[in-house]
């Protein structure tokens, strides 16, 4: 039996399915909200330490215009560095899949690099390239380019044996085989490691602007929490995870647009619908 066959189409699951899609996280969502609110009223938490969601929101409210001007900056740095990490990574990957030399020389130092905290090497960048927008857009690059490479290799060697072959057989050259088998392959395992890069991303310009900054929702948090001002601390969080997870979101729309195609992506949509 196919797989087409015995997965139903997401388009001919019922209406039902695709609301409760979205229906149990947001229930969920508000339970949590309606706990947090009704303890911090109660006065069971002190404000200082956990204060309500309705004043995070107002002080949201009252200091849009400063948050707004912090996203903007948090925004590039995290957006440059993802994309950054893009034009290494994806090369760096494919070019570990055709070298072996290349996997033995760089494969080990990839992954010691990996290993080594980053907030501890952060002030290092910041001393090279001092506290402007490269050093955050560097950090950035350095927490979330290593899933991009892993994901690209283990998506270009996934490709089956026999198709490779075939096409070589067919006399394609090496680059066709890449075009043609290989890269439309990774792509599902690609967007993988992009997505989770896409987070990263924002964890790093967070680190860089705890580090030293001058501008953005992280240096905001810092002034914030000196101040103990712990409200504006929460909004800045607030507006940093909505930020994280529209940018998280994007990606996966592009993922739906380019890999419609593959069964996989077909079975998630299935199996999220059905659920």
């Amino acid at each position: 039996m196919s797989t087409d066959a015995a997965t139903p189409r997401p388009d001919k699951l019922p209406w039902t399915a695709h609301i409760a899609t979205y229906l149990y996280p947001t229930l969920v969502t508000l339970v949590l909200v309606v706990i947090w609110e009704a303890v911090t009223r109660a006065g069971w938490v002190s404000p200082l330490i956990l204060p309500s969601l309705s004043s995070i929101m107002y002080t949201a409210v009252v200091k849009f215009p400063l948050l707004m001007q912090m996203s903007a900056i948090t925004t590039m740095e995290f957006v440059l560095g993802f994309l950054l990490s893009v034009a290494v990574g994806l090369p760096l990957g494919a070019m570990i899949v055709y070298s072996r030399p290349l996997e033995t020389a760089f494969y080990p130092i990839l992954v010691a690099f990996q290993i080594v905290p980053k907030a501890a090497v952060a002030p290092i960048f910041i001393v090279w390239l001092g506290t402007g927008l490269s050093s955050k857009v560097l950090i950035a690059f350095a927490i979330a380019f290593f899933p991009v490479v892993i994901d690209t290799v283990v998506g270009l060697r996934s490709a089956q044996p026999e198709t490779i072959h075939l096409l070589r057989s067919m006399g394609g050259t090496p680059f066709q085989v890449f075009w043609y088998v290989r890269f439309p392959n990774a792509l599902p395992a690609i967007f993988g490691g992009l997505k989770v890069a896409s987070t990263l991303a924002v964890v790093g310009a967070i680190v860089g602007e705890f580090v030293s900054a001058e501008k953005g929702l992280g240096y905001l948090v810092l002034v914030a929490n000196g101040e103990l001002d712990t409200r504006l601390v929460f909004a800045c969080v607030l507006v940093l995870t909505l930020l994280g997870i529209v940018f998280y979101f994007l990606i996966e729309i592009i993922e739906k647009l380019v890999v419609h195609w593959h069964v996989s992506a077909r079975q998630l949509e299935a199996v999220g619908g059905g659920s």
